[in-house]
């Protein structure tokens, strides 16, 4: 029961040490103080965290301060130690001679009662442990540093003892709260003060803050005193509807503008606790939308600006040209909204008119640079159509159409006008598609000529086989060799190289058979000539026919009078002329036979009355 009971008075201690040094001491938050007794001595052991500086002298002062104001009954010697937590001995000690008379029963002293400190070496609150083996060079402070070990053994940041106080944390912080010390890094020991009673400190604090509220709400605008601000907005209510009448200018409307906002603005700080708040936002409401009037017009007449700006550059692309029309459309919508007896419709009216001008004329270049867009979107098609003509052509109908294609192209492409933004891209198409044209034109050109020539050559063999039918055999010959040279001059690159060649061949043929015809029908002739030469000699002695089977030469029948009648009368008065007539019919017969071996033909010779006289057969 007595441990019990001692053990209780050193909590009670530890905990009354342990405010006061709460106190006394601005880092006594960090400070844990244990209570024991050993050899009926008190020790006082008071730890901090390492790292924490701690001024010894006024620990050992407070603690000395605490104990004197506890009035023990006689003298009584007291150790007090300082120690890091974690560490077995103390870095600092004090003894204590306190020397006090009673003032109290001993009911009051607790340990300090009139039987002294109470307990024996067996009733030790803390057991002993083991001591360090650290060395010191104080013999005396070794002596005693193994007391307090025995007492107090080394213990961590969170000791677990029973004769151990640990101010709870609600504890140190009312404490904190109310120590006017808390700030202070290091005071001489002294008695502790009388605190004030929280109760009063918040009743004064409350009063305080009442007041400042009171004063701020009191001392804010049009609260109490006069208030400039509505007497300015209602002046500028009245003022600005003329203001906006006499503006001429964007710059006029911007100023009154200006005044339109910084009062509006002017009137946001009347607090709503004013008695004014009511006619401030009614005023604020009326400024702000004749402000917003302004604004729109001033933002419409900018957008106008801008817009007339853009159009003194030439525009490079439909695109361009429509961004145009949207800011015409913007500058101009918010305008017509106005109505006529509007402040601002005398300052717009003209501008408006202007700007609607403006707009139908970018309207109209929309319109025309659409047509000029859609002309350069069907040149391209057709230049596409043109060049998978060129890839697949295979006949001068063919190379024709691709030509006038490319042909199309380019005359589309030439009309577009220099003002025009497809004037650029139509011009570095021509560039790519003239040389296009020059070679279609230049492939059509020659396989209309290869046409042309393969068409003749043709012809000219056509001719030259009625020619042949007629036995007209010089002429036929002369046209089988027109037609021969004219097939073999198609050009060797174009389409009807292959079929003019394959004309070659049956035209050589033809001409060669043509030519030995003819060479056949040109000793014919020289054949009749030498017969027609033989027979008419003064008179007509033959005639002669020729055919496949021969010549057949036939006497007059006045030839052959003369020689029945030479034969008949070969005693007449002229014999000169039997023979004559005689050796003339011989030389006949060896004239024809001359005539025979030239023209490879036979020879049958007849009189008048289709009596053979003569036959020379060919090998005969």
């Amino acid at each position: 029961m007595k441990v019990a009971v001692q053990q209780e008075d050193l909590q009670l201690l530890a905990k009354t040490l342990q405010e006061q040094l709460l106190v006394e001491v601005p880092l006594a938050g960090v400070f844990q103080v244990k209570c024991a007794v050993n050899k009926d001595e008190l020790m006082i052991l008071t730890q901090h965290p390492s790292g924490v500086t701690v001024d010894a002298q006024v620990i050992f002062a407070v603690i000395e301060d605490a104990l004197q104001s506890l009035a023990p009954y006689r003298e009584q010697r007291v150790q007090c130690f300082l120690r890091v937590f974690g560490e077995q001995l103390p870095y600092a000690k004090r003894f204590l001679a306190l020397k006090q008379r009673v003032e109290s029963n001993d009911g009051d002293l607790g340990i300090w009662a009139s039987g002294g400190i109470r307990g024996e070496d067996t009733e030790r609150s803390l057991s002993g442990e083991l001591r360090g083996t650290r060395g010191h060079e104080d013999t005396e402070t070794q002596m005693h540093g193994d007391d307090m070990e025995s007492s107090f053994p080394a213990s961590s940041s969170s000791p677990s003892s029973a004769l151990t106080y640990f101010p709870s944390l609600d504890e140190t912080e009312d404490e904190e709260v109310f120590d006017p010390f808390a700030d202070t890094p290091s005071l001489p020991p002294s008695k502790p003060t009388r605190q004030i009673k929280p109760i009063f400190l918040v009743v004064g604090l409350v009063g305080i803050i009442g007041l400042s509220i009171g004063g701020y709400l009191l001392t804010r605008p049009c609260v109490m005193s006069e208030c400039k601000e509505i007497q300015v907005a209602e002046q500028l209510k009245t003022e600005s509807p003329q203001l906006m009448r006499r503006a001429k200018s964007e710059k006029d409307l911007m100023a009154v503008h200006q005044r339109l906002t910084t009062a509006s603005a002017a009137l946001s700080v009347i607090p709503s606790w004013s008695p004014r708040y009511q006619m401030s936002e009614e005023l604020k409401a009326s400024l702000s939308g004749r402000s917003e009037k302004i604004s729109q017009v001033v933002k419409a007449l900018q957008t106008a600006s801008l817009a007339a700006e853009k159009i003194k550059a030439p525009a490079r692309s439909l695109e361009e040209i429509q961004g145009r029309q949207h800011l015409w459309r913007q500058a101009i919508a918010p305008l017509e909204a106005i109505t006529p007896n509007s402040e601002l419709y005398p300052l717009i009216q003209a501008k408006l008119f202007s700007y609607r001008i403006s707009l139908h004329a970018v309207n109209q270049q929309i319109q025309t640079e659409e047509k000029w867009l859609k002309k350069l979107a069907a040149a391209k098609d057709v230049a596409n159509t043109a060049e998978s003509r060129q890839a697949t052509a295979k006949s001068l109908k063919d190379w024709q159409k691709v030509q006038s294609n490319w042909q199309v192209v380019i005359n589309a492409l030439r009309v577009i006008p220099q003002t025009s933004p497809a004037y650029e891209e139509a011009q570095k198409l021509l560039l790519d598609y003239k040389p296009k044209l020059v070679t279609a034109r230049d492939r059509a050109t020659k396989e209309q000529l290869a046409a042309r020539t393969y068409q003749q050559a043709v012809s000219t063999a056509n001719q030259a086989k009625v020619y042949q039918q007629q036995n007209q055999w010089q002429a036929a010959a002369t046209y089988w060799d027109q037609a021969l040279e004219t097939a073999k001059k198609v050009s060797q690159d174009s389409l009807y190289y292959t079929q003019a060649q394959s004309l070659i061949e049956p035209y050589s043929t033809a001409l060669k058979q043509a030519q030995e015809k003819l060479q056949v029908v040109s000793g014919l002739q020289q054949t009749r000539a030498d017969l027609e030469k033989t027979c008419v000699n003064g008179i007509r002695i033959c005639t002669f026919s020729m055919d496949n089977a021969g010549i057949i030469v036939r006497l007059t029948s006045e030839y052959d009078q003369l020689r029945q009648k030479s034969s008949t009368n070969p005693n007449s008065e002229n014999p000169d002329s039997a023979v004559d007539l005689t050796n003339h019919l011989q030389i006949l017969q060896e004239a024809l036979a001359v005539i025979s071996d030239n023209a490879n033909l036979s020879v049958f010779l007849y009189d008048s009355q289709d009596e053979v006289i003569y036959t020379r057969t060919l090998g005969g």
